[in-house]
Parts: C-alpha cells; structure tokens; sequence
C-alpha cells in the first residue's frame, strides 16, 4: 500500500473505489450520516452538549443488543435506549443534589457497561468490534433504509423547529419569556441527538459517533459568527470528512470509522491554528503587530 501512495494517482484514487458497490454504498451512507451530524452538531456546539453527546451514544449499547436479541430493528432498541438514558439523567438530577455531568457520567457508564455485559451474555450473531466502531464497508441494504429514513427525520425536525432550537440553544430564557415551550424543545432536542446516535453506528460506531455530534460544529464555530453560515460549514466540513475517509480506510487498509474521525480532527486543527479571527497564529500575529 505504502508504494500506492508513492506514485499517487488521483484519478484512480478517486474513480477505481466506484468500481465496488460496497463502496458506493459506503460513500452514500457516510456521507448522508456526516452531513445530518455535521447538522445537529452545530446545536450541540452552542448548548455546550459535548458531554450529553457523549451519554446517548454510549447508552444505546444494550438498546442494539437486547434488539437483535428479540429480533428487533437495531434502530428501535438503540432510540429507547437514547431516551431513556435522557429521562433517566433528567430524574436523578432533579431527585438527587449531584450536578448534571456528574450524573451523566453515571448514567453513560452504567449503560455502557449493561451493554458490554449483555454481549457477553447473550447468544447471538453480534459483532462487538461492530458496535463499537461502525463498519459502513460492509453495511446491509436494511440497514442502508433504516439509517437513510432516520436521517430524513432529524433533518425534517431540525428544519421545522430551526427558528425555535436556535433561540433555545442561545438564550433559553428569552424563549421562555417569550412563549416557547422549552421543555418540549429540550426533549425533542435530546430525542433526535439519539436518533443520530443510532445512525451514526453504521459509520464510525458507539465510541466515535460522539466526534461526528461535535467536531463538525466545533471546526465550523471557529470560523464564524453567524450561525447560517456555521452550518454550512459544519455540514461541507463534516461530508468531506466522510468521504475522504472512507476513500483513506480503503487505500491504507484502516478502520473506516477512526478514518472519519481523523480527518475531522485534522480540520478542527487547522481551523483552531489558522481560522481568520480566531486561529491562535492569528491571534499571535495581531499580538506581535
């Protein structure tokens, strides 16, 4: 491999993949889920979600288990499991004096650890290293449907109640001055962050579905102010991340999800150094003038 890189042709680089249908339907799935992520990302950037992000992904592990345990759509187990995990976080804080991260430290590692037990206690067809890690290489074509139709929903909803998410994720209490149901907001918000937990596994799995819900929205909030303009930038930003990483994790014979997950990371660095006002050498540069 190492010497296809060497005398590096970008046209077979890019055409001789499209060759194999698990390929294209790779780059189809990939691109869809960053690009819906890459959405969602940018919400979860401004209410400072990274950690929440990080609970529903984890906690739909025995949602996906007890699923294909009971011959379930994987989908539906995973989304109970998401909210509940949401309800859960949401009575304990509310019951208990423990602040919220530290229950949903709890409550993530509880359910994670329900799922690991689960897989190792229940006989079934279930591929840990799956589940963990995503594998859109070998993605079935029922699993193409149910991740495409989750996909639509979140996009649907996030496009319905833009106005009302915007507003809530930057001053929750002018919304609530003003008439908006935030408690609605908040659960319909959290419901559709599960629901992209569960389609994000197909791609880069439970560990890494978290950078694809942050990164994207990270990188694009460094770059501007303006939250239309943010989004753009999440979702270009987030698709070309999938899809040069599924063309890298083919070439160079690596996990596909880490793949995604790198690249993403490499252009949250070169926005965090070089971001025209908020890049640090930017911000040296000024410094020195």
């Amino acid at each position: 491999m190492s010497s296809s890189f060497i005398s590096f042709d970008p046209f077979s680089f890019l055409i001789d993949p499209l060759s194999h249908d698990f390929m294209r339907r790779a780059l189809m799935i990939s691109s869809c889920v960053g690009a819906v992520c890459g959405l969602l990302s940018c919400y979860m950037t401004l209410k400072g979600w990274a950690l929440m992000g990080d609970a529903v992904s984890h906690a739909v592990m025995p949602g996906v288990v007890v699923a294909y345990a009971l011959g379930l759509p994987f989908s539906l187990g995973a989304f109970v499991f998401g909210v509940g995990s949401v309800a859960l976080i949401g009575y304990v804080k509310q019951k208990s004096r423990v602040k919220e991260d530290t229950v949903i430290g709890l409550v993530f590692t509880g359910f994670f650890a329900l799922g690991l037990v689960l897989v190792s206690k229940i006989k079934s067809n279930i591929d840990l290293m799956h589940i963990l890690f995503g594998s859109p290489l070998g993605i079935s074509d029922s699993d193409v449907k149910q991740t495409l139709l989750i996909c639509l929903i979140v996009v649907a909803v996030l496009i319905t109640f833009r106005r009302d998410f915007m507003l809530y994720c930057f001053d929750p209490t002018h919304a609530r001055s003003i008439g908006i149901n935030t408690g609605v907001l908040h659960y319909l918000l959290l419901s559709i962050l599960s629901l992209a937990a569960v389609a994000g596994l197909q791609t880069v799995g439970i560990i890494l579905v978290v950078a694809m819900l942050i990164t994207p929205g990270a990188t694009a909030y460094l770059l501007t102010d303006r939250f239309d303009r943010m989004t753009i930038l999440a979702v270009i930003s987030s698709v070309i991340s999938s899809l040069l990483g599924v063309y890298i994790s083919y070439w160079s014979d690596i996990e596909t999800g880490g793949s995604i997950v790198l690249v993403q990371t490499t252009l949250f660095l070169l926005a965090f150094l070089f971001a025209p006002r908020y890049g640090i050498l930017k911000i040296n540069n000024s410094s020195n003038n």
